[in-house]
């Protein structure tokens, strides 16, 4: 099973509405698919988003990386021999853990067909279903309540409202109209993306608490590179704090691990570098007793199969955070991943059980 061809391709999808956060604001996903062809004909898919704020990465680095990188080191490899490939795949250059994602990607999506099975049984196979949250961007608190009750009336149960964009004053009323919207029968959880200082993050969830607002966890309330800050938080509130941005690889984690800085853990292929690090960062977590999420970014459901795959595989991933693709204008995608509602199911096809990929047709191709 040697590799063969490397190639890649830009997409651009618009935005049913702007994905508003503290860091960004989005209105297309804009990505890199991957297709690998080995030389008894088999073809792996795989997909990278341009997250420069987050990852890094954009469009421009992640083409570079795999087609001036990684695609001369990788060619002729044979897959039998997995792990050499994806250690050949990690040290092939330093970050650019976009690029790396959506190769790793594509590598386990052959490497489960060639064992004929779906990649969530591949990996483990601890689930075949998972229910994804819904993201309510940060808008005013009037906007987020109406988007709030609308992702309830779709059958939404949790909701991941993004907050840190102004002030915890700011971000409160947000709360308090989202609540009053949905009532106490929806889960709601907070991310920040990094955007308040540590006493205000204090500050403002020692108050939500007060309030009795019902918050179920908050991710990563201050800024990445700031463990002690992350820590002095998790110790002086009682709701639960999870990493995210702080998160990228698996030494990252065991420092946030040691040192009780978080009480979760949120994993990212695009933070990770695709699922053969993943996997190392969720047994990490798991020997520490921290639970993990499994989350994306703008991602089409290509991405988000891979990433529901590893989360379906895994008992100590517990939450799920895979509402991209439906906030996309059109999908592109056959196979894979299926969605009814919240309700996200497992397909039974070998490797991602991606059919064809009409976003691959028409657009420029390297």
């Amino acid at each position: 099973m040697i590799i063969q061809a490397i190639e890649v391709k830009r997409i651009s999808v618009p935005l049913k509405k702007p994905f508003k956060t503290a860091l960004r604001t989005v209105n297309s996903l804009e990505s890199v698919l991957v297709k690998i062809t080995c030389d008894n004909g088999m073809v792996g898919w795989g997909e990278a988003s341009a997250t420069v704020v987050i990852t890094g990465d954009s469009i421009e680095s992640i083409e570079s990386a795999i087609l001036n990188t990684m695609k001369p080191q990788l060619i002729g490899l044979n897959l039998v021999a997995y792990e050499r490939v994806f250690q050949t795949l990690h040290q092939s250059m330093v970050g650019n853990t976009s690029a790396k994602a959506a190769v790793d990607i594509a590598l386990y999506d052959l490497i489960s067909q060639r064992a004929g099975m779906p990649l969530y049984q591949f990996l483990g196979g601890y689930r075949d279903q998972l229910e994804t949250d819904y993201t309510v961007s940060v808008n005013s608190p009037k906007e987020m309540g109406e988007d709030a009750a609308a992702y309830l009336q779709q059958g939404f149960n949790v909701l991941k409202i993004k907050v840190g964009k102004d002030n915890i004053e700011d971000d409160i009323l947000r709360i308090q109209e989202i609540r009053k919207s949905v009532g106490n029968q929806v889960k709601i959880r907070l991310d920040a993306n990094q955007g308040w200082n540590v006493k205000e993050a204090i500050q403002s969830i020692r108050k939500m608490e007060d309030m009795g607002l019902g918050i179920e966890l908050i991710e990563q309330p201050v800024k990445a590179h700031d463990l002690e800050g992350l820590k002095r938080v998790t110790d002086s509130v009682d709701t639960p704090i999870m990493a995210d941005e702080s998160v990228f690889s698996p030494a990252q984690a065991l420092q946030v691990l040691q040192n009780r800085a978080a009480d979760m853990i949120n994993i990212k292929l695009m933070k990770a570098g695709g699922i053969f690090k993943a996997q190392l960062i969720n047994q990490l977590a798991e020997e520490h007793g921290i639970p993990c999420m499994v989350g994306s970014m703008i991602e089409s459901r290509l991405a988000v199969s891979a990433a529901a795959h590893f989360a379906a595989s895994k008992k100590n991933i517990t939450r799920f955070d895979f509402d991209a693709p439906l906030m996309l204008l059109h999908d592109g995608i056959d196979g894979g991943v299926t969605y009814e509602g919240r309700l996200m199911t497992m397909p039974e096809a070998p490797g991602l059980g991606i059919r064809s990929v009409s976003l691959w047709e028409g657009g420029e191709q390297e």
